[in-house]
């Protein structure tokens, strides 16, 4: 199975869309974007830690009350510094950072942000349980340290109000990230069964086409060796015949079995099916070259325009595979201009002659403002089991738009001299 394709810019991903999770990696590397908010994060925190800890210990302090005494607005600003470095740890162990931590928010203004950080990356990447219990232990501790440290210039309930807001706004943000993520990953794997399954049907029609024409080969070879035995068997019982008799004998069982021969070569590689039952009734007669016209003219009376230019030399003598090879893909190339360009004209050139070759093309015009997968329903399987008889018959095939626009279907097939 061919692997989806890659993002045209990884570097601008998480890690965690990167990587999928069945890789074996127990925990995926830092792309650029994680190494740019890592390094904003702390950044900003580190800014923070110097902002709260010289606010702490102005004359008069704006955001919390201080301390109350100034080696612990030290202590602080290294608890904030120690807090900054532990962000580069946040996201091998998220949950443990912020259960060794949440003593911190009892007191601990500089170690506010990276705190807040530890908090937002467990909401991120642990779930929803997880991250309603660390936020209730939160809300407890901001009732504390409301009322340890209050803000100068609001009273008590509008500061735990605000830390209230603020713990629940996060909270949003990151399950809204986690939930954005987790759409992403269930895309992703939508999209690798999509291409798992089609594979699977592409193998299965290739598959049931190779049972079908090995069917369709049964008959014809046993009607070329049933023709082999029987002049054969006459040679033996009849020695004393006439030499020309002898000699058109011969020359039978000589065209016979470079016939059968030949439609050997196209079963070889065949997938043996089993036997469906003895009871099956048998198949009717395949079609060949000589039945185009029977099959333009249902298509006409289905109402499509076909226009038919037939220069094939010496139509008598074409080989049974290579008329029902043509044919097939004549019938393949009309049911997809009715499926998928209703109304458009189709044109059919068949072309060739012994050693030359047989050629068949089949085309229309491209629909427009028609639906993109046509009106008619199909399992897009139809190409490649016309594809494989081409190539088992050791021609080869073309198909999609040319370059005036055009849905063009076109094959040539070896015919012996």
């Amino acid at each position: 199975m061919t692997s989806l394709a890659v993002p045209e810019h990884p570097w601008l991903l998480p890690g965690e869309l990167v990587v999928p999770a069945d890789s074996g990696r127990t925990r995926p590397r830092r792309t650029t974007r994680d190494w740019i908010v890592d390094s904003l994060a702390f950044l900003v925190s580190v800014v923070w830690v110097l902002f709260a800890t010289a606010d702490a210990l102005s004359p008069d302090p704006a955001m919390a009350a201080p301390l109350p005494h100034d080696w612990m607005t030290g202590a602080d600003a290294v608890i904030g510094l120690v807090c900054c470095g532990l962000l580069w740890l946040r996201r091998r162990w998220p949950l443990g950072l912020v259960v060794a931590t949440t003593p911190l928010t009892l007191f601990s203004m500089a170690a506010a942000i990276p705190l807040l950080i530890f908090y937002f990356t467990v909401v991120v990447h642990r779930r929803t349980a997880i991250a309603i219990a660390v936020t209730g232990a939160g809300l407890v501790t901001n009732l504390v340290f409301s009322w340890t440290r209050p803000d100068p210039s609001m009273p008590y309930w509008a500061t735990v109000s605000w830390g209230v807001v603020l713990s629940l706004a996060v909270l949003a943000w990151g399950m809204f990230v986690r939930a954005r993520r987790q759409l992403i990953v269930s895309l992703r794997e939508r999209a690798e069964r999509a291409e798992a399954e089609q594979q699977l049907r592409v193998t299965q029609a290739r598959h049931l086409e190779r049972t079908r024409i090995a069917r369709e080969m049964h008959d014809v070879l046993a009607h070329r060796i049933s023709l082999l035995s029987l002049h054969a068997g006459a040679l033996e019982f009849r020695p004393d015949a006439p030499a020309d008799e002898v000699a058109r004998a011969a020359g039978v069982i000589r065209g016979s079995a470079h016939a059968a021969l030949q439609d050997l070569r196209e079963v070889i590689g065949v997938l043996r099916a089993e036997d469906d039952g003895a009871g099956d009734a048998p198949e009717p007669p395949q079609p060949t070259l000589g039945d185009l016209p029977a099959l333009i003219a249902e298509s006409r009376s289905a109402g499509v325009r076909v226009n038919v230019s037939d220069s094939v030399t010496s139509p008598g003598e074409v080989p049974a595979a290579l008329g029902r090879a043509a044919y097939r893909i004549v019938q393949e190339g009309l049911t997809n201009a009715r499926k998928h360009a209703a109304g458009a004209a189709v044109t059919v050139d068949v072309a060739g002659g012994p050693g030359a070759g047989l050629t068949v093309a089949i085309g229309n015009r491209w629909p427009v403002g028609a639906p993109a997968g046509g009106t008619l329903p199909g399992a897009g399987t139809g190409l490649v089991g016309i594809s494989e008889r081409v190539t088992l018959a050791g021609g080869r095939l073309a198909y999609g738009r040319d370059d005036s626009g055009d849905f063009r279907l076109a094959a040539w097939l070896p015919w012996p001299a």
